[in-house]
Order: C-alpha cells, then structure tokens, then sequence
C-alpha cells in the first residue's frame, strides 16, 4: 500500500521539484523575485502600520491587536497563495490549448492544476506575516488556555482552507470568463484585503459579504477579539470563530461545484 500511494504521488513530486530547480537555476533572477515578493509583504504592513499608528483604535482593536489580525490574515493568505495562487493562469492554460495536455493525465485536473508550479518567492510573504503574527501573539497579554490554543491551530488550519478555497473558485469562474481574471482577483486578494479590516467598521452589507459570503472575517477577525477577549458586533459576535472550520467547508463546497460547473463547460482548446 505504501508504494501504491508512493507511486500516485511521485509524478507531482517531480513536477514540484522541477519547477523549484528552475527557479533557483538563475541566482540574480531568484534573489530579485524573492526581495520584491518580501517587499509588497513590507509594504502591505507599512499600510496598517500607518493607519493604526495614526489612531489610538480602529474597530475597537488597538496596534497590537492589529499586528495579531495582519499576522493571521496574511499569514493564512500566503501559504495557500503559495499552494494554490498560481490557479491564476488557468486563464492562460485555456486561450493556449495547453489545459487540453492535463486532460490526457491519469490525475484529477483539479489536482493536476495545484501542484502545477511552486513560486518559490512567496515563502519572503509567509516570513513577513509569519514575523510579524509572532509580535503580535507576544505584544498582546492573551490567557493561552487550552480553548484558546485549539483556537489558534483551528483558525490557522481554516484561514489557509479558506483562502485556498476562493482561489479554487475564482479558478472554476475562469472557465467561464476566460479573461476575468481582474473581477475573480476582487474576490481573492480583494478578500485578502479586506480579512486585515476590523469587520466591525464595515456597514451592514459588507458585513454580511465578508462575514457570510466570502467568510474571510474567520480567518483573522473574530479569532482576533476571541483571542483578545473582545466583543464582537452584533452580525458578528466573538463565539462565531469557532465556527470557522464551518466557513471553510462553506467555501470549498462552492469551490468543487464552481469547479465542476467550469470543467463540464470546458469544450478544449480547438486547436
């Protein structure tokens, strides 16, 4: 059995490994991607920095609450961006005729696509968010019981899911829109943006969009004030986070059906 599954997995194995070797095989060029990868993470930080700096509370979080929700959300964006974000150039697959060769493979597309490319550089993003949810789990006095550790590993395994979930459904409306990827990417890193908000300042609809909807407020948001020990407001109360396991399986169900809807329509390149 072991060798059987060893098997199934050898050919992304090696599809990973040759996509890394590649990108490392020109130095100048891989140490330039990963400096502007660290530098849009710096810069997406410096942004909350000075709006938090400049306010003693915004939504009723403080700086340092604010590097705790920065460090989840973008912590969480990160590694699935890393593990799915290059689901980007499906639209490229299909005006190229290119997405017909995935098809002619014994493996699911949709896995097929996922381990299609690494983009190496992403892991300068992870360090960034991942340095700076380390501040903020140190400057803020949380009473680390074990609810709220199981809290903490829930939120990180659920925000990545999440996430990773819209990029598959901004995948699956691909096939629709070939090139739509600008109204797709309002959805992911749109979401992404939105997730290192304070829910609370945002009026009742988008409350309900990013609560609901596009449940991004559970990847950092409400584990935040839970965390923190801060109500939430009234759509959004802090228990809620518990629930985001709940919001993840929400977005890749509308994920798998998105992607199901998109390959059936999918007719192959003509050429």
């Amino acid at each position: 059995m072991g060798e059987t599954h060893s098997s199934r997995i050898a050919p992304y194995r090696a599809v990973l490994a040759s996509r890394m070797r590649a990108q490392r095989a020109y130095p100048l060029s891989f140490a330039t991607d990963v400096l502007s990868a660290l530098l849009i993470g710096l810069m997406e930080f410096a942004e909350m920095w000075v709006i938090f700096h400049n306010v003693r509370q915004l939504g009723g979080l403080d700086l340092n609450a604010m590097l705790l929700l920065f460090g989840m959300s973008n912590t969480c964006f990160a590694i699935a961006d890393m593990i799915v974000g290059h689901a980007d150039t499906l639209p490229t697959y299909i005006r190229m005729g290119t997405l017909d060769a995935f098809y002619l493979r014994p493996q699911p597309l949709l896995l097929q696509l996922m381990t299609s490319d690494i983009q190496l550089r992403r892991v300068a993003r992870i360090a960034v968010a991942a340095t700076v949810l380390a501040f903020g789990l140190a400057r803020n006095d949380i009473d680390w019981s074990a609810a709220h550790l199981v809290l903490f590993a829930v939120t990180l395994m659920s925000g990545i899911a999440i996430f990773a979930g819209l990029f598959v459904c901004a995948a699956g409306v691909q096939f629709f829109l070939i090139d739509g990827a600008e109204l797709t990417n309002s959805f992911t890193y749109g979401g992404s943006y939105a997730s290192m908000q304070p829910t609370s300042v945002f009026p009742t609809p988008m409350k309900l969009v990013f609560g609901f909807l596009i449940p991004v407020a559970f990847t950092s948001y409400l584990p935040a004030i839970a965390l923190l020990g801060l109500p939430g407001p009234a759509l959004l109360p802090d228990w809620l986070a518990w629930a985001a396991p709940v919001a993840a399986a929400w977005v890749w169900a509308a994920a798998l059906f998105l992607w199901r809807l998109g390959t059936r329509h999918y007719q192959g390149g003509g050429g």
